[in-house]
């Protein structure tokens, strides 16, 4: 997929988000997020991609920023950026989440390798994805012959081993993993309701095909070792609320 079809890939979720289904998914990750960023401590917690959802909203993080590739009419965009290059210094974040980013990127390899540059040791990312090997990927596989599309255009769906072995690669170690929204691929409101049981039963006995999944994962740095809990780091840390770019452009011209 080029860019200009990756651009379109991102608009389709946009409208997709809108749909029943879309409503469905994102209130499960909304809760996931919610339950996880909440007990992570820090200074600077970024969210890029997504911002239907407040992947940051229960995150006590003092400095907290929307990043995405465009401004939006509906919330407002701290940072506007190219996701494959991330405007912020090295080991400069404490937490990024990345929510249905990889799958609609161009080079979802080079955006984990930014975001690892970018998180101080023992950072933390957490990532939202679609899952293949459910009845919703399956649904997406099979409009490739002759099928009627349920998820919006991907390049591809990346499972969830697979998204653990390119971060155990760049030294990132998945902490956690969670699966939601077992439903099949209804489009209204009412079957979904009707298949609302599907979430209690899928969790308990068939609990690694939900529709979505989140992965949190922390970055190792070999050889290191923290003394103390890492919040006790100086409150003065700098925020990264002003992009590298901005910050040596500002020095330039004083």
């Amino acid at each position: 997929m080029d860019k200009a079809g990756s651009e379109k890939s991102i608009i389709a979720l946009e409208g997709w988000l809108q749909t029943p289904a879309g409503v469905y998914m994102r209130a499960w990750e909304q809760s996931c997020l919610d339950n996880l960023t909440a007990d992570i401590f820090g200074f600077n917690a970024v969210q890029i991609g997504m911002p239907e959802i407040d992947a940051l909203a229960a995150s006590r993080m003092p400095y907290k920023l929307l990043a995405d590739r465009k401004p939006r009419s509906g919330r407002a965009v701290d940072v506007t950026l190219d996701y494959t290059e991330l405007p912020f210094a090295s080991q400069s974040v404490d937490l990024i989440v990345l929510p249905h980013v990889l799958e609609f990127s161009t080079d979802p390899h080079q955006v984990l390798r930014e975001v690892e540059r970018v998180l101080i040791p023992e950072g933390q990312v957490i990532i939202c994805g679609f899952n293949p090997a459910s009845l919703w990927g399956a649904r997406h596989v099979l409009r490739r012959v002759g099928g009627t599309s349920f998820l919006p255009r991907t390049e591809e769906l990346i499972s969830m081993p697979r998204m653990k072995d390119w971060l155990k690669l760049l030294n990132m170690s998945a902490s956690q993993s969670h699966f939601g929204c077992y439903a099949p691929a209804c489009r209204t409101e009412k079957w979904l309701q009707r298949y609302g049981f599907m979430d209690n039963a899928g969790s308990r006995w068939w609990p690694y095909f939900g529709g979505v999944y989140v992965i949190q994962a922390v970055k190792r740095v070999k050889g290191m070792r923290l003394i103390g809990p890492a919040w006790t780091r100086k409150a003065a840390a700098a925020p990264v609320g002003v992009p590298v770019t901005n910050k040596r452009r500002e020095q330039q011209d004083g």
